[in-house]
């Protein structure tokens, strides 16, 4: 079995371990696996799929569908019929908001979403409360970032048409109670989506178990190519939807005056797609599996409780959400007295240390917690505790390159 150490070496940008990258929140790294299998099916086999019936093409199709395939096995789906593919979460979460919402939500029904979404799964739903005179609910949680059952089940109404929310935050961390208030919102009759960019990469997902209607995630942050994301929809629902796009690929026939749309899941995949790189997302999801979700929880608690562990010893530095690091997957959000975190990261940067700063996509959250931006170091698998110590004595330096002295 492969040590984490042995894996690291498969990421060919810490080969000259010049810099620490604690910016995987955003987007992660990816090993030459993944990125020699994209190469190797535009070297070998690059064709547009579904359409030609020649070899290329063939072996095209039967390799996008394969990744298809990798993709509802890995998330618990119950047929390749309930995978589409888009190019990140933002636009399959579009989707659902455009070909579900629009034509679903009414006047004076209500749309549940948190005040801690990222802003992709917050914009849409703004658009669909606004342009079907729906009203928006937020869900409050806890300064730690808990989502309370009193706050839930007061919130989620009989009003309640569609509840959508992250699985995880991209800034306190926190898991949220999804299949808690799936099944809570399920009594009400409301559809729930879930966005779970954040958690696919860290923890074994299983839709059939959570039971949600929609769940969406982006190849990105799970070492696969930028442009390649998912959408998972229940066929029971996704059958009455409406394409979110139209034109080529998406079709089964056409005249001048009307078109039929193909079977699932192709009505939703308009246009040539992106064949390469879900075949590099399947070769993620295989790297994923050989690792593991044990071996990758395991790394990212103890790099975590390192790292909190580390910022507590530093009096200027003020933490977000749970103090328990278990409670952070990954994501640690903070400031620092007197530096604003986007002159805390450049310092960073001039010691080759990433880490994210600004509202992260989540401004009515920086709102909640009194902050105009934060900073924000999120680890994964391949990060290692020597990084995590060396990221704590440059942090500790930072004040003093700003003027405060020592």
């Amino acid at each position: 079995m492969s040590t984490l150490s042995e894996f690291r070496k498969d990421f060919e940008i810490f080969d000259s371990g010049e810099y620490i990258y604690f910016d995987n929140a955003a987007t992660s790294q990816r090993p030459k696996q993944v990125m020699e299998a994209v190469s190797e099916f535009y070297r070998t086999v690059n064709a547009n799929p579904l359409r030609g019936l020649y070899d290329w093409s063939m072996e095209a199709t039967a390799r996008y569908e394969g990744a298809r395939k990798t993709v509802a096995d890995f998330i618990g789906g119950a047929s390749t019929e309930e995978i589409i593919f888009t190019r990140n979460t933002t636009e399959s979460l579009n989707l659902v908001a455009y070909s579900y919402g629009m034509a679903n939500v009414q006047e004076g029904d209500e749309i549940v979403i948190t005040v801690m979404e990222h802003h992709s799964n917050m914009l849409p739903w703004q658009m669909v409360a606004k342009k079907k005179g729906a009203k928006l609910v937020y869900l409050e949680p806890t300064m730690d970032g808990t989502l309370t059952k009193e706050e839930y089940e007061s919130k989620i109404t009989d009003k309640t048409k569609i509840v959508a929310i992250g699985h995880v935050s991209n800034v306190f961390g926190v898991t949220n109670p999804v299949k808690e208030i799936t099944a809570y919102a399920h009594s009400k009759g409301a559809v729930v989506v879930i966005d779970g960019a954040q958690s696919t990469p860290h923890m074994k997902v299983d839709v059939k178990d959570l039971d949600c209607d929609f769940f969406a995630f982006s190849g990105h942050k799970m070492l696969a190519p930028m442009g390649i994301g998912v959408l998972y929809g229940k066929r029971a629902i996704l059958d009455k939807m409406d394409p979110f796009l139209t034109g080529g690929e998406m079709i089964e026939y056409v005249t001048r005056e009307d078109a039929t749309y193909a079977e699932l899941p192709h009505k939703f995949e308009a246009g040539t797609v992106n064949a390469g790189d879900a075949v590099g997302l399947a070769e993620a999801i295989k790297y994923l599996q050989k690792v593991g979700f044990e071996a990758i929880e395991a790394q990212e608690l103890k790099l975590t409780t390192l790292l909190m562990e580390g910022l507590k010893e530093l009096p200027y530095i003020k933490v977000f959400g749970s103090e328990d690091p278990a409670k952070h997957c990954g994501i640690v959000t903070f400031v620092m007295d007197g530096v604003h975190p986007h002159d805390l990261s450049s310092v960073l940067n001039d010691d080759k240390v990433c880490v994210r700063a600004g509202h992260h996509c989540a401004q009515p959250l920086m709102q909640f917690i009194g902050a105009g931006s934060t900073a924000r170091a999120s680890v994964y698998f391949y990060n290692t505790e020597e990084e995590v110590k060396i990221f704590l004595e440059k942090l500790s330096k930072v004040r003093e390159v700003m003027g405060y002295g020592a």
